[in-house]
């Protein structure tokens, strides 16, 4: 027997009924939104631009900002819309393809960052080797199962929840579309798909947050090994990386190790991964990262002189 599902359309609740909130959020989160275009296309241009794909460290870093512009841009606009809306509605179809792209794009990220701790790995604990480890043929197919990965787990993801049916109530008590506010508007026994949403995300969220906090342990205590100067640019780019990590994978592993159950905070909790550090993540790498800095300097400065000599 098919589902029935009598349910077109889902309504938000979002993050506040408050009016003056509402207000206060639609000014922030627009900032947040913009900042968030702002820097990584920033970060793109000057990856693209200045010619450096042929470093596997931009390469990486290039990706991620591909990745937090569109999962950024999945959620927010239709969140700062809302805000501004007394009705906060999506359709059937847009809530499906919302939790895939978020899906898609989120466990592509975890999947990159875990490939960025091993680069950095590589770079500071195995120097000479490491263009001939990280080659340009080596990275782009690691990227490639970057993204076959990402795939894999949100067709998993999704074969579950679009089988669910939804005869009613249709009213989401989130700002976007997630597994766990759907699993309990689902007129159907839910607990073998939330089961599975632990066993995906879950483990997906906590074990990629273990391997990396190993990961950057290792590399801070061979770090021992180094001289001052290698040291300070180590620790350099290790910070922000780990900084990265415990804000992207902190909030994710707190949403998604729980079977079948929401807790008020969720709402703002997801802020964190959806707002935030995809805003974050351009600051972080440039304000941190003295080659990024670097690179940005060369070429802004170089477009200046290209227009100056031009005019």
């Amino acid at each position: 027997m098919g589902k029935m599902n009598n349910v077109t359309m889902f309504i938000f609740r979002g993050l506040s009924q408050n009016p003056k909130v509402e207000g206060v959020c639609f000014v922030v989160f627009s900032f947040l939104y913009t900042a968030t275009l702002l820097g990584n296309l920033l970060i793109i241009l000057t990856v693209h631009m200045g010619n450096l794909l042929k470093s596997p460290m931009y390469f990486f870093l290039n990706h991620l900002s591909i990745m937090d512009l569109c999962f950024s841009s999945a959620v927010t606009p239709k969140m700062i819309a809302d805000l501004l809306s007394k009705r906060k509605t999506i359709s059937y179809v847009g809530c499906t393809l919302q939790l895939l792209v978020a899906h898609f794009l989120g466990s592509s990220e975890i999947l990159l960052l875990l490939i960025m701790a091993y680069d950095r790995y590589v770079a500071i604990c195995k120097p000479l080797h490491y263009m001939t480890i990280m080659d340009q043929g080596r990275c782009k197919k690691i990227m490639l199962g970057v993204w076959l990965g990402g795939f894999v787990h949100t067709v998993i993801q999704l074969s579950f929840v679009l089988q669910l049916p939804f005869c009613g109530p249709n009213e989401i008590d989130h700002y976007f579309c997630d597994v766990h506010p759907l699993l309990k508007l689902a007129c159907a026994d839910t607990s073998i798909s939330a089961v599975v949403d632990t066993a995906n995300s879950g483990t997906f969220s906590l074990g990629g947050f273990v391997i990396l906090l190993i990961s950057y342990t290792v590399i801070l205590l061979s770090l021992r090994k180094q001289s001052a100067e290698g040291r300070r640019k180590a620790l350099s780019t290790c910070g922000s990386h780990i900084a990265v990590v415990i804000m992207f994978f902190g909030p994710c592993t707190f949403i998604y190790m729980r079977p079948n159950t929401t807790f008020a905070e969720d709402k703002m909790v997801a802020v964190f991964y959806t707002s935030v550090t995809p805003m974050l993540n351009p600051l972080i790498y440039t304000l941190r990262n003295t080659e990024v800095k670097n690179a940005m300097k060369k070429l802004w400065c170089r477009e200046v002189l290209w227009k100056a000599n031009y005019k």
